[in-house]
């Protein structure tokens, strides 16, 4: 482990993508021994329907995958915003302690305190911005391929009965 958070976040997180990918293969492999395990009057294109699962296995791999680098992004521009941030609090302790009048003093406080708030929304909304764009791509990418899987089922059933 790192000292660094952000570089821990990331570890957490590839290793979690690790091992759903590994449970992916492992319900995969499962699910093809019980396939074979069928007689062939039950499911008339056995080949197809692992097509159909195999590409389904790939949109989730894709997904997991764009959801991670999502997930890194945020994680980097996070650790530059506490970086900026820690900048600017070094920055706003030398403004103050230049100021000597109370009265400006005061008016200073409240100026940096405007800019810090303001400051700190703009950076809770660009996260927010950067996390929603990386959800709806992982979820785009399962939607299309159900809709896809939906298809291809169809097609399945529809040749069988023929």
């Amino acid at each position: 482990m790192s000292d660094n958070p952000a570089t821990n976040i990331l570890e957490k997180l590839a290793e979690q993508s690790r091992k759903a990918a590994e449970q992916g293969i492992a319900a995969s492999q499962d699910f093809v021994k019980k396939l074979s395990g069928l007689k062939a009057h039950a499911l008339p294109d056995a080949e197809g329907l692992l097509a159909s699962h195999k590409r389904n296995l790939e949109a989730l791999t894709a997904a997991n995958r764009v959801a991670l680098e999502g997930a890194q992004a945020v994680a980097r521009r996070h650790l530059e915003i506490l970086q900026q941030t820690s900048a600017e609090m070094a920055e706003t302790i030398k403004a103050l302690s230049a100021t000597e009048e109370p009265q400006a003093k005061a008016v200073k406080q409240t100026e940096l305190i405007k800019h810090a708030y303001e400051h700190a929304i703009s950076n809770v909304r660009e996260l927010r911005d950067l996390i929603a764009q990386s959800n709806g791509e992982a979820v785009e990418l399962l939607n299309r391929r159900f809709l896809e899987s939906l298809d291809e089922i169809k097609a399945l059933v529809e040749k069988s009965g023929h």
